[in-house]
């Protein structure tokens, strides 16, 4: 871990013991890629590694939020009490017990045995309904935070992932594509004269153009695959499992799609020229970094903005060209 700078973390201790005494083939192999390629061991290649191999269930954050420290100390609350009232009635009963042993009346007993019993259904009642509500407050709070992870992780305008979100992806698959051999490939759009949709017909026609190739991406990728808005007019796919001839194909039916797409505005009906958008692709080289892969993609998109817009150029003509 010196070796390689990894800081001595308790989760980073706990994978690099892991790797040493052999426990995973597959974090072995990931990690040897890694150091064959010179990759750095920073915190978020570290934390990919801790929750692939050592803890999946590892939660992103030790904070939770006030409302559900709130319910679970009602919760808590509700649990102390039952325990009290239990004990109690546990007292009284042995109390009646007692007098059991010397009474000749049996009157008196019986009365206070059904007014413990009822005093005991009260209770258990009132307990029920208050983790009921418990309950429904936690669904509630459950169902928040999933709308809330959504929303922190899609872009509002377009409805793709947003950065965030995509670099959580790309490290992902990643450490997928290094430790089962399988290829990776990215592919990265950019609309053409996009500054000239804004300049001439406003900004909310500007906006108009990014949802449409936004969607037409989306509808282009599998199940499988990632379309995010990398940012501005800047859109990418990541496609797991696919060599980087598949993304050209992919790439291809994106652009041919959009380039064949009519925009009209909404207000008037008027069409507006067409919109084309530039593609550049790129495969995953085992152990490099995602800014190292998505340079080599946005470099393929350069090109093919330099040789004339409304075009896909793979990084191998890029290269070939430099």
């Amino acid at each position: 871990m010196a070796q390689h700078g990894v800081p001595p973390t308790p989760d980073n201790f706990s994978v690099w013991f892991y790797y040493a005494m052999g426990g995973s083939l597959t974090l072995k192999k990931t990690i040897d890629i890694l150091i064959a390629n010179k990759r750095k061991f920073d915190s978020a290649v570290n934390r990919e590694l801790y929750v692939t191999y050592v803890n999946p269930h590892a939660s992103t954050s030790g904070d939770f939020p006030e409302q559900l420290r709130s319910v679970i100390a009602s919760a808590q609350e509700y649990l102390t009490t039952a325990i009290i009232d239990n004990r109690t009635q546990m007292q009284n009963l042995g109390e009646v017990k007692s007098e059991c042993l010397g009474a000749v009346d049996p009157r008196p007993i019986i009365e206070r045995l059904v007014e413990e019993l009822s005093h005991a259904t009260s209770r258990s009642s009132a307990l029920e309904a208050n983790f009921l509500q418990t309950t429904k407050d936690l669904d509630q709070i459950k169902d928040s935070l999933k709308e809330a992870e959504q929303h922190s992780n899609t872009d509002a305008l377009t409805g793709l992932a947003n950065r965030r979100a995509l670099e959580a992806f790309l490290r992902a698959a990643q450490i997928t594509a290094m430790e089962a051999g399988t290829p990776l490939s990215i592919l990265m759009l950019d609309v053409d004269h996009f500054k000239q949709f804004n300049d001439g017909y406003g900004h909310q026609v500007g906006d108009q153009v990014l949802r449409l190739v936004a969607k037409v991406l989306q509808e282009n990728v599998r199940d499988c695959d990632l379309a995010a808005r990398f940012g501005g007019e800047e859109l990418m796919a990541i496609l797991p499992g696919a060599a980087i001839d598949a993304g050209i194909e992919v790439a291809e039916r994106v652009r041919r799609r959009i380039a064949d797409a009519r925009l009209t505005r909404r207000t008037t009906g008027e069409e507006i020229s067409s919109v084309t958008v530039s593609m550049g692709v790129a495969q995953f080289r085992m152990g490099e970094t995602a800014d190292g892969l998505i340079a080599r993609c946005d470099k393929a998109l350069y090109q093919a903005k330099r040789k004339g817009r409304n075009r896909t150029v793979r990084e191998t003509e890029e290269e070939i060209a430099a």
